[in-house]
């Protein structure tokens, strides 16, 4: 009566090994894709818009404009307050 695994549950495991493998190759060609699109815009894309410029030395060293630091400093302060 148990000769081996039923022919059934052989097929699903092979079934589950292929799909797994395909998802695992899949997954890694995205990422070995996406680093490359990554390297390529890093070389290729340069920021030489004089408007971006202006808006760089008005920020913080975050990016975040010192109008918008100060306003969120004021609701902070406000809210200790309290």
């Amino acid at each position: 009566m148990s000769d081996g695994l039923d022919p059934l549950v052989l097929a699903g495991v092979e079934l589950m090994l292929v799909g797994m493998g395909t998802v695992f190759v899949f997954l890694t060609l995205l990422v070995f894709v996406v680093k490359l699109m990554s390297a390529m815009v890093a070389r290729f894309v340069t920021t030489k818009d004089p408007a971006a410029a202006s808006v760089s030395q008005n920020t913080g060293a975050v990016g975040i404009p010192a109008a918008h630091v100060a306003v969120i400093a004021a609701a902070i302060d406000q809210h200790r307050n309290r």
